[in-house]
């Protein structure tokens, strides 16, 4: 079996993460990483918080405690609500970590031995006001391309333009509002991607037909608009060190390295973490270094992050001249909006991820992000359509079935499966049918094709409620007893099926039916089609119980109350 690397871009220290975040990149990896598990292949999942950049020193100066303190805090919260998303990360670390500081500055070294850093003098914003320069996320302003007028001096996640500080309409200090800004000289380091543009596009020209359309796109885009030396180092307290022994006159000044130049090394780092826990069981550079024909490399991400993921660092790998291991395959989503509009802290609009488990259990929010995955283009997150989903697919297609069954069977039959008669012809045409639907699942589940593969799923339980309803035990029972028992052991059959295949998608729920059955081997062992086809892995004479109502309905009252609390669509002005 493979050996399966994969990575989500690391969500940023500063604050709980909504719902567009987790749909975009670590709820899916999850997902994945589930399915490969469960087929057998050593995994290896990796995500971090992103702990360097100027948001993390003005939340931390906001909130009156040291950066480093802040950030601690911070990763806990978030990793805490990411174990109530079930997320199953082999390692959640910290881009502040040795591992990563390391790693980093080893990056730098050997980028600069090799003739692609280079020491030059810029002119860069000054705040008299603050007495200090201000790194570009500390300049806010309008940006040129769009007319946003929150715009930050790297990037506008309006229009996700990447910009720099001086490129602002109206341009003020993010720390004091201050308007009153200057253009100092001062010295930084540059990367000199335009060294590299050709070996970039070289190494894209070879992946590029794989990946998503959107990915491969958004790498075009910018290869095709010429990759321009940038800045790696900023003005900052927080941050990788410029190595002194490299440096000597850029570290006595303090600077450190830019957050986007050492956030992805971070998992590199991360997985250096993972491995000093255990480090005669653990090989981190197995995963990493010389690594192609032994490991695949998928990374998950939301469309701002592909520019970063798909052209910045391969180039800086391709400098190192070293033989890192880089991305095989880059699945890239669109944004997940609330009602059409932005997710906004500050409006109170949208569900935040700690908000979400505070309402209802891991499984509704996992099942529904990912069958609405925004894939091909941008998805709306409505109540209606929460709820809509959660009532059909999850309540009715699903958990009432599983609860009609044991529940029925208990009654009529005892609290041990039926053995009832040999399978018929309507058995026969649902095992075709399950194995058919199945492979389908497996299909789209292996080409990351999310959505796709939530309705072959859907299309699994629904063939049970059909075969159920044909069937009709409840009638059945009344003259052929035989007949309702083989029925009811079937339908119990899938139940497990359900329990095994559903375990990406809503695994608490998974796990639920599963040890519904008392099985020597209470495994989620993956069942192929040709295995499931047959329906006998739960024999006549097995006990199970009746688990608790798996997806509870809700109600208009719900409805009405989580539009209240949490906006809904937009009232015209």
């Amino acid at each position: 079996m493979a050996r399966h690397l994969i990575t989500s871009a690391l969500p940023y220290i500063n604050g709980i993460k909504h719902l567009g975040n987790m749909v975009g990149s670590m709820l899916p990896a999850d997902v994945y990483s589930r399915y490969l598990r469960q087929r057998g292949h050593e995994v290896l999942y990796i995500c971090a918080t992103d702990e360097h950049g100027t948001p993390a020193e003005l939340a931390a100066k906001e909130q009156g405690v040291p950066v480093d303190e802040f950030c601690a805090s911070a990763h806990d919260a978030q990793k805490a609500v990411y174990d109530g998303f079930a997320l199953a990360f082999d390692y959640f670390g910290r881009s502040s970590s040795p591992q990563n500081v390391e790693i980093t500055q080893h990056f730098a070294r050997r980028l600069n031995e090799n003739g692609f850093i280079e020491e030059r003098a810029i002119r860069q914003v000054y705040s008299p006001a603050d007495g200090r320069f201000l790194p570009d996320r500390y300049v806010e302003g309008t940006c040129p391309h769009c007319g946003y007028d929150k715009a930050r001096g790297d990037q506008c996640e309006n229009c996700t333009r990447v910009l720099d500080p001086t490129d602002l309409i109206e341009p003020r200090s993010a720390i004091s509002g201050s308007t009153d800004l200057e253009v100092r000289e001062t010295k930084h380091l540059f990367l000199l991607q335009s060294k590299l543009q050709h070996e970039v596009e070289e190494w894209v020209a070879r992946h590029e037909e794989e990946w998503p359309q959107l990915a491969a796109s958004i790498a075009r885009k910018w290869l095709n608009e010429g990759l321009h030396d940038r800045a790696i180092t900023r003005d900052l307290d927080w941050g990788v060190p410029v190595p002194a022994d490299t440096w000597p006159d850029l570290a006595a000044e303090g600077k450190v390295f830019y957050v986007w130049f050492d956030a992805p090394i971070e998992y590199i780092g991360a997985t250096k973490e993972w491995a000093d826990q255990d480090p005669e069981n653990r090989d981190w550079k197995s995963w990493w270094y010389d690594a192609d024909a032994t490991v695949r490399y998928t990374e998950f991400m939301a469309k701002d992050n592909v520019p970063f993921h798909t052209v910045m660092f391969p180039a800086t790998e391709l400098g190192v001249r070293e033989p890192w291991k880089k991305v095989d395959y880059v699945k890239a989503f669109n944004w997940l909006t609330y009602y059409g509009g932005k997710f906004s802290t500050s409006q109170k609009r949208g569900v935040f991820t700690d908000q979400a488990l505070d309402i209802l259990p891991a499984d509704y929010w996992r099942y529904f992000l990912i069958a609405n995955a925004p894939e091909s283009d941008d998805s709306s997150f409505t109540w209606e359509h929460f709820t809509a989903t959660v009532n059909k697919d999850l309540a009715d297609t699903l958990g009432n079935f599983v609860n009609r069954v044991l529940s029925f069977s208990k009654k009529r039959f005892g609290e041990a499966v039926p053995a009832g008669g040999e399978p018929g012809e309507a058995e026969t045409r649902l095992g075709t049918e399950i194995a058919t639907l199945l492979a389908e699942y497996e299909a789209q589940m292996e080409a990351l094709q999310f959505r796709k593969a939530a309705a072959a799923l859907r299309a699994l339980w629904s063939a049970g409620n059909s075969y159920l309803e044909e069937k009709a035990p409840w009638l059945e029972i009344k003259t052929d007893k035989d007949g309702a028992a083989l029925t009811l052991r079937t339908a119990m059959n899938l139940i497990h099926l359900y329990a095994v295949v559903s375990e990406p998608f809503i695994p608490g729920t998974a796990a639920a039916m599963r040890q519904a059955f008392s099985l020597e081997e209470d495994t989620a062992t993956w069942i192929t089609p040709d295995e499931a086809r047959a329906l006998t892995t739960v024999a006549a004479g097995t006990p199970f119980t009746v688990p608790p109502v798996l997806f509870a309905k809700l109600t208009d009252d719900d409805l009405d109350a989580y539009k209240e609390r949490f906006g809904g669509e937009p009232q015209p002005a």
